[in-house]
């Protein structure tokens, strides 16, 4: 709850908590927004402007760039948190395990990390779609495959350092039993920095999704997805610019939305630096006249 309070009090971090519902809301129920069939193919209205009907125009083969910029959500955001939320639970039970029991476990687990971590994230999912062939579910294996790692080593530090609290050593020696002292202790002070790491690495998986999909790696046709949109409106960049807008767009207040939020929660899970944050704002209005000159 005090977080909560905390991240109210920042009207970016609300804002951007806003836009993400209000995308998630509307790439789930696609269907009541979309105002036509994404993949209706109509060569009259080849790269037709903006009009009643037809809100952002057409493309190439006439086909409505709203609401395929609005079925786009899905592969772009909603599969894109699928995998995030598969590559935080196989790091968090790693991270859980190694950070509390430690011993060789801790060892054998956090070698595996070394190795994973040891290739450069890109490089890497490159290499799984690479094997595997391009496709989304291809993409968000090689997310899963890359992203576990990082949130095992990022959960384990924090499970060590809760882990050491006076209280959780009290639990232990009063004979509680490890499975309800990490439920109970270590899980609800971990969770809030679980969340300001999977909010900040969201922002570079939709960037990394929405490039590989511009390449060619990503989502195939006629699917829509915002990476691919832009691709398809690469070859007539010059004279159609317009069409790379709105897909472009989308994916820029995406990654700032999920980016502001990050940031919000880390100011919220940290008074102190939210306090000398207002501390420093209020010193510079207060300024005086002076010392500008």
């Amino acid at each position: 709850m005090r977080v909560l309070k905390n991240l109210s009090n920042d009207k970016l971090a609300m804002l951007s908590l806003i836009v993400i519902a209000a995308i998630i809301i509307v790439g789930v129920a696609a269907p009541l927004f979309a105002p036509h069939d994404p993949n209706e193919v109509n060569m009259n209205l080849r790269y037709g402007g903006i009009s009643w009907s037809h809100w952002l125009g057409n493309d190439h083969l006439g086909r409505d760039i709203l609401s395929r910029l609005i079925y786009g959500i899905r592969p772009s955001i909603l599969w894109v948190l699928v995998a995030l939320l598969a590559s935080v639970g196989v790091g968090a039970i790693i991270g859980f395990i190694s950070g509390y029991f430690r011993g060789k476990t801790d060892k054998v687990f956090m070698r595996l990390c070394d190795i994973m971590l040891s290739f450069p994230g890109y490089v890497m999912t490159l290499a799984v779609v690479g094997i595997l062939g391009a496709g989304l579910e291809n993409i968000l294996i090689a997310f899963v495959a890359m992203k576990w790692a990082w949130f095992a080593r990022v959960i384990r530090t924090s499970v060590m350092q809760y882990s050491e609290m006076d209280y959780v050593k009290f639990s232990k020696a009063a004979g509680i039993n490890n499975r309800k002292i990490i439920l109970q202790h270590i899980v609800p002070v971990t969770f809030s920095d679980i969340a300001v790491t999977a909010s900040g690495s969201m922002c570079s998986m939709i960037l990394q999704i929405s490039g590989l999909s511009f390449l060619g790696l990503g989502i195939k046709a006629p699917h829509a997805e915002w990476g691919m949109m832009l691709n398809e409106a690469r070859e007539v960049m010059f004279s159609r610019p317009e069409l790379m807008l709105a897909p472009g767009l989308a994916i820029v207040v995406a990654v700032l939305a999920f980016n502001f939020l990050a940031d919000g929660l880390r100011d919220a899970l940290d008074p102190k630096r939210m306090n000398s944050g207002r501390m420093q704002r209020k010193a510079e209005v207060e300024k005086p006249a002076y010392e500008y000159a």
